[in-house]
């Protein structure tokens, strides 16, 4: 039986047999077109196969209509696949004509799961497409079952195979990858800080949906599988690609896909949630994007209109126009938006600030970003700083949360750093110390400023630095530690003088020493 890395080698492998006829973005879609395949045939033979041993006391000639009913794959949340499009009929027909008939496996999917309508690729039968390379692929992929593995279910292995994929093609994509996927370690934090157990989730520019998948872990390590229904997703994408990289990546980890609507469109230009209220927003948009869809006239820009040359305001209003009533948000964008005054931005800011929607500011270390060199920072915005009543929260009105978290992390190679558990942990329960959350008394934590990592500002503090909120202005230089047994100053002084003065003597006198001699020898 293949481990989960012997499976993901077999698939990275499996990519590298397309990588040279066509460009990282178009092979991703290859490959995880194909993985995705054979995670919904692998998962229906194993629900068909569960199906059949508990008919066991029921006459055979009567299997069919169990077997076949669709009911009890939809049930167990299982796709239903036709017989066509069943991997064994694939594998056994491929030489016949291999893209053809994924073609046509892809189409009969979709035919029957109207989730997946418009998701899967039909690319496989192009005239660009070298045919015995996709029959190589195939075989690849039929040597990594997904099912039975380590008595986890077959969306489990699958599900992080997809996450490996996404990474390995964001590194492969460089700069591209930027619009589909957010670093892991980025994605903990906002989704740790916010501890999205119920409610509506959103994200305005899902990309593959990574916010959503990070959100359903967090739910399932601290409330139980049986709780991931308690939260429901919503998104949206602009980029066809992408967009069904994301409604793949949900249906893979059990999530529906419904959420992210059943097309692509941009969110400034085509809000395709205009009346969503949601209780945790997440969201990684463009850094300093200046090709967007202003309207001036827009109503939710309700502290100021956005620049159209850049639209981080427009995001970061945007989400306040979506949050509700006690909603929370978590925003990635470009440390410029701490503190730019360019095009009325520090007004907008100032017009935040005062409305108290800002309860805390992160700043990130470097080199977190392959697909930018921008450096970035977290904002964390909320409706309602109160204790809100049961949850007996600490009230945070009139103050804002600032962390610096510029030297955490850990690189892995030359050019990236990654947040560790640990520093995930840091940030998260100091915000969580800050707010008084049910997390932080049960690990009997309680909030103190710490110099040079975080600092709770008042507003009139924040409004005497010109409402500029880059952290380094706040919380100040890390204390040094300070030995009790250290020599006093004035006593070091002096005992540092007087080894300097017996230097400089013994120099003397070894100068004196060898000009002796040398007079010596020239006698």
């Amino acid at each position: 039986m293949s481990s989960t890395k012997q499976i993901q080698d077999i698939l990275w492998k499996a990519a590298d047999k397309l990588r040279g006829s066509m460009d990282a973005a178009q092979y991703k879609e290859f490959v995880l077109g194909l993985v995705f395949l054979k995670y919904v045939s692998d998962a229906f033979a194993e629900h068909r196969t569960q199906i059949k041993k508990s008919l066991s006391d029921i006459p055979e000639n009567r299997h069919a209509q169990f077997l076949d009913d669709r009911d009890e794959y939809s049930a167990a949340n299982v796709f239903w696949v036709p017989e066509t499009a069943r991997w064994g009929y694939l594998v056994e027909n491929a030489p016949g004509g291999v893209g053809e008939l994924l073609d046509n496996a892809m189409d009969a999917i979709m035919r029957e799961n109207p989730a997946l309508t418009g998701v899967l690729p039909k690319i496989f039968n192009r005239d660009n497409v070298d045919q015995k390379r996709l029959k190589e692929l195939l075989d690849l992929i039929s040597d990594a079952r997904f099912t039975g593995h380590d008595n986890r279910e077959a969306k489990d292995v699958l599900g992080e195979t997809y996450e490996y994929f996404l990474e390995k093609f964001a590194r492969a994509e460089g700069k591209r990858a930027g619009e589909f996927y957010t670093p892991p370690s980025v994605v903990r934090v906002l989704v740790d800080v916010l501890e999205p157990y119920e409610g509506r989730v959103y994200d305005p520019c899902c990309g593959s949906g990574g916010m959503f998948v990070q959100s359903k872990k967090f739910v399932e390590e601290h409330a139980g599988r049986d709780h991931t229904h308690d939260i429901a997703i919503y998104g949206q994408e602009k980029n066809e690609r992408t967009w069904r990289l994301a409604k793949m990546n949900l249906a893979i980890h059990g999530m529906d896909p419904v959420g992210i609507g059943d097309r692509w469109a941009d969110t400034f230009g085509d809000d395709k949630h205009h009346d969503m209220r949601a209780d945790f927003i997440m969201a990684n948009p463009p850094f300093n994007m200046s090709d967007w869809a202003r309207r001036a006239t827009d109503p939710r820009w309700r502290y100021g209109v956005p620049p159209q040359s850049n639209a981080n305001y427009a995001w970061l209003q945007y989400i306040l126009s979506k949050l509700g009533d006690r909603g929370s948000a978590g925003v990635v964008l470009a440390n410029g938006s701490m503190s730019s005054k360019q095009s009325g931005e520090g007004e907008i800011r100032r017009a935040m600030v005062e409305a108290d929607l800002v309860a805390c500011m992160v700043a990130l270390p470097a080199n977190l970003f392959r697909t930018t060199a921008i450096p970035a920072c977290l904002w964390f915005l909320t409706k309602d700083k109160t204790p809100q009543g049961a949850k007996a929260l600490t009230d945070r009105r009139g103050e804002i949360l600032f962390i610096d978290a510029r030297a955490l992390g850990t690189m892995v190679d030359r050019t990236e750093r990654i947040l560790t558990d640990e520093d995930i942990a840091n940030i998260a329960d100091t915000y969580h110390a800050w707010r008084g959350t049910e997390s932080a008394r049960t690990k009997g934590q309680t909030y103190e400023n710490v110099a040079g990592f975080c600092y709770s500002a008042k507003l009139n503090e924040v409004a005497a630095h010109d409402h500029v909120l880059t952290p380094s202005r706040y919380v100040g230089a890390a204390e040094a530690d300070i030995d009790v047994d250290a020599e006093p100053f004035a006593e070091r002084i002096t005992r540092l003088t007087k080894e300097l003065y017996t230097y400089f003597e013994e120099s003397t006198r070894l100068e004196n020493v060898i000009r002796q001699q040398l007079e010596r020898l020239d006698a």
